[in-house]
């Protein structure tokens, strides 16, 4: 077990002591390292001795320091040892639609309480052995993020194609018990885990606040590739409003009880219902946002906070490709923008013929599709979203080949804030 070092902190404890990229840490003070929440504590010791590994050979370096100095090192993943992966196959998987022969990380399944600790992932908690759950509560891995579905039994081992998944609501109480709080997540799939089912799922989860923090109700997301898997649809409009409508009853439940609104729906639901996205005070300090519930609702305030801050725009044209789901909400921002300066940047919607079916967020765009949709402007802006942290889309299309493909003007922009600025540029 080793881990490669991708980065030393310039002026670090690390650089001081001569380690350099490409070497491989072996572990810390002769305990094996299975990853950077165990480097974490190993390396808070006041002398450490690092066992690496230098083209094929070890050696050994020692660092004195203070109890809160870390060493300064990077490395290619947060896990050291291997990733725990999913041995569900639920029906929705979004895995089992990607298109095949792509890069191989985005096949992966990953299932690991350390990448839920630590990034926000989801897992469904249907792998975890005792040691797990007594390392999870020794080292107060907290909160966590779960992939509930359903608290029905028989139905979370239906959608999850396992006959181990039905007791969540004890394995939920078992964490709570030792102290973590706890994120959770539906995803609902009509005729499946909606009405009745996810409305006892509703009060199951209700029950155990505040060990259970928030819920999440995100909807199904499928692809064209779906040849050989479970059958299954999108929710209709009408659905849509029944779901906000009755969430909404749930809200005022909790608000009454908690003083906070508990469960939350991911945007998707109220841009497919033509419903107004809620206002920030809706989502409580935003504790799911990493899983798409209160994006837009950001953007949204952050462009009209930013905008009052900048009063010389450029009077080019700059296009911003997005979903088709984000359009309907955005596209009249840079309308009322325009009739201000007298502009003519746009949003505009791009039809995402990658993944086909019924995806229609921006994050799920690729390069494909928007060179496809901008190869006739000079200037684009690209939201972050699209792109992952080695800047690849997810056609494996890097932004460098988009560049020479498109042969514009190229520019990113992370948030609302960025892309104003951008805008300001002439």
């Amino acid at each position: 077990m080793a881990a490669l070092i991708t980065k030393v902190q310039p002026h670090s404890l690390a650089a001081d002591a001569g380690i350099e990229v490409g070497e491989e840490l072996v572990g810390i003070n002769g305990l094996q390292v299975k990853d950077i929440i165990e480097l974490s504590y190993l390396q808070s010791d006041t002398c450490v001795e690092v066992q690496l590994i230098k083209n094929g050979m070890p050696h050994n370096v020692t660092i004195k320091k203070h109890p809160d100095e870390e060493l300064g090192l990077e490395f290619a993943s947060a896990v050291f040892d291997k990733i725990k992966t999913c041995q569900n196959k639920c029906v929705f998987c979004f895995v089992d639609q990607m298109i095949e022969g792509r890069r191989q990380g985005l096949y992966v399944k990953d299932d690991d309480f350390r990448l839920s600790f630590l990034y926000g992932n989801f897992l469904t908690l249907t792998n975890l052995q005792e040691a797990d759950f007594r390392r999870i509560v020794q080292m107060h891995l907290s909160p966590l993020y779960v992939s509930v579905h359903a608290t029905d039994k028989v139905v979370r081992c239906k959608m999850m194609n396992n006959r181990f998944a039905g007791d969540i609501l004890e394995k939920l109480k078992k964490l709570i018990d030792g102290g973590i709080n706890i994120h959770t997540q539906i995803v609902c799939c009509p005729e499946y885990n909606d009405g009745k089912v996810l409305e006892q799922t509703f009060k199951d989860l209700m029950t155990l606040y505040p060990g259970v923090q928030s819920m999440g109700i995100v909807p199904v997301g499928l692809t064209k590739n779906r040849e050989h898997l479970t059958p299954l649809r999108t929710f209709a409009v009408d659905e849509a409003k029944k779901i906000c409508k009755t969430v909404s009853k749930w809200q005022k439940q909790c608000c009454e009880k908690f003083g906070k609104n508990f469960v939350y729906l991911a945007d998707e639901f109220y841009l497919l219902a033509g419903l107004k996205i809620p206002d920030a005070l809706y989502y409580d300090g935003f504790p799911q946002l990493e899983n798409g519930i209160g994006l837009t609702r950001v953007f949204l305030d952050d462009w009209e906070n930013e905008i009052k801050n900048i009063s010389n725009y450029s009077k080019g044209k700059a296009v911003i490709p997005v979903g088709e789901a984000a359009y309907k909400v955005l596209a009249p921002l840079m309308q009322e923008l325009n009739k201000q300066i007298g502009g003519e940047h746009q949003f505009i919607a791009v039809k995402n013929e990658f993944f086909g079916g019924a995806v229609n967020v921006t994050g799920l765009l690729a390069a494909t599709d928007i060179l496809q949709a901008t190869k006739k402007y000079k200037r684009v802006i690209l939201p972050e979203v699209v792109l992952n942290k080695n800047k690849l889309f997810l056609d494996d299309v890097s932004f460098t080949e988009f560049e020479k493909k498109h042969g514009g003007n190229i520019q990113v922009a992370a948030n609302a804030k960025a892309l104003l600025q951008l805008l300001v540029e002439r």
